[in-house]
């Protein structure tokens, strides 16, 4: 079987798209890529729309089957190929996308998916979002990233109790620690050209000793997507820890632009001082081992966001047994909860499609209760301190919950068999096309010869 994959970005464009639209499809593609690889052969596709078809015709030829896996939004996935089309996608709203504007068809995804007769997405919410969109028994797959696997190593290193908790962290990029800084004399004024003076002196890729001690949360977002709520993680942060000097958050911030980044972030930040808690902000491409040393000194992960496709990093984190503090709706309901979380409280508000350039209200996100959110850090930092064997049992519920949601060979027996079932119902299609046209041929040749 050939399996070919597409995303949006490649090898070479992606560290330019980091923090733009559907970036992080290129990560999920190359997460699947090992699961793929055990189905069949992998085959990146540049062009889907100059390459997919020739691949295919190609396969038919030699009686392969052939599957065409594009990891894209549906408005942005070829449609009109005769290859078999996957649309591999993320969604967090409460509705899917049912109207054509701008007199783009593609913009209704019920047109894409549609014509595609199946599809595959990260959560149960956005199967279920999908299947009221189109049809109670449309094939929809919920399928997350396989990426459990890839803790392997962290998940044999148990992290520290707090108060033996003191760790260097060598960090690239830029980093600023709020113990550092004068947040009373940063005023709003001042900030663009603080942060102008500060980037030259820390864009090199030379990294930095950054000592790291007591309780620990981690939190990864992009400052500039609105979707993340990152307003909410930070004040309710430094207001439950006002006056703790030993409870740091740690921001790594993934939008390209370190500029735009931090001033954003710092220019809330200076509203909240003063407090005694610490805050650092991480800006830079982190290496694989960087990013797993980040994972490995942190005692929980923290999202606020106002609904998640999957959100690949709170399952990494959770994936290596650290305990979330986050709510359980959208992706995340699929597995947080009370043994492996302090779930944090949410409801329903209206929202815009966020591709929808009209701004109309046809759909809704997640409001999170800032209260909720406030006593689940107070009471995880009271755990940490006070019950490590409980923190232990949450730690280890983490790392067993998502060896079920998203483990390779989970995602593996999964997709192997939506796979076959496409396959099969793709043979009996194309069988009965090639019978219909050879009776169709009978029936010509018939009528010639009563001519």
């Amino acid at each position: 079987m050939k399996i070919l994959i597409h995303s949006g970005a490649s090898d070479q464009s992606i560290e330019n798209q980091l923090g733009m639209a559907d970036y992080s499809y290129y990560f999920v593609k190359n997460m699947f890529r090992p699961v793929l690889a055990g189905l069949g052969e992998v085959i990146d596709i540049a062009d889907p729309h100059r390459e997919v078809d020739a691949i295919y015709a190609q396969a038919c030829r030699t009686g392969e089957f052939c599957l065409f896996l594009s990891f894209t939004p549906p408005h942005k996935t070829a449609t009109g190929l005769r290859c078999p089309t996957l649309c591999v996608f993320a969604w967090e709203y409460g509705t899917l996308p049912s109207e054509a504007w701008n007199d783009e068809p593609k913009n209704d995804w019920r047109h894409v998916l549609g014509q595609h007769g199946y599809a595959v997405t990260h959560s149960q919410f956005a199967a279920q979002t999908v299947r009221e969109a189109l049809r109670a028994d449309f094939p929809v797959l919920s399928l997350p990233a396989p990426l459990w696997d890839a803790m392997e190593e962290l998940r044999h290193l148990p992290p520290q109790q707090p108060k033996l908790h003191r760790v260097t962290l060598n960090l690239p990029g830029t980093v600023i620690d709020s113990q550092r800084l004068d947040l009373a004399q940063l005023t709003e004024a001042a900030l663009p050209a603080f942060v102008a003076e500060l980037l030259p002196r820390h864009t090199s890729h030379e990294a930095r000793p950054v000592d790291v001690s007591g309780v620990v949360y981690t939190a990864i977002f992009n400052p500039n997507d609105g979707r993340k709520n990152w307003y909410d993680l930070l004040s309710a942060f430094c207001w439950a820890f006002r006056d703790t000097e030993d409870a740091t958050l740690l921001l790594k911030l993934s939008y390209r632009d370190a500029g735009l980044s931090l001033t954003m972030v710092l220019a809330e930040l200076r509203k909240l001082a003063p407090f005694r808690c610490r805050v650092l902000l991480i800006h830079g491409f982190l290496s694989a081992a960087t990013y797993q040393e980040l994972v490995r000194v942190s005692h929980y992960t923290v999202n606020s966001s106002h609904g998640e496709g999957q959100c690949l990093p709170l399952m990494e984190f959770m994936s290596a047994g650290k305990p979330a503090i986050a709510p359980d709706h959208t992706a995340m309901a699929d597995y947080l909860g009370p043994e492996n979380a302090f779930v944090v409280r949410s409801s329903r508000e209206w929202t815009h499609w966020p591709h929808d350039p009209r701004a109309l209200k046809k759909t809704f996100r997640y409001r999170i209760d800032w209260q909720s959110l406030l006593d689940a850090y107070q009471q995880s930092y009271a755990l940490a301190h006070q019950d490590w064997s409980r923190y232990q049992r949450m730690s280890k519920a983490a790392m067993t919950r998502l060896q079920q949601h998203c483990s390779q060979q989970v995602i593996h027996a999964r997709l192997a068999t939506f796979i076959a079932q496409r396959h099969a119902s793709h043979a009996v299609f194309t069988q009965d096309t090639r019978t219909r046209a050879w009776n169709w041929r009978r029936y010509l040749l018939g009528w010639r010869r009563w001519l």
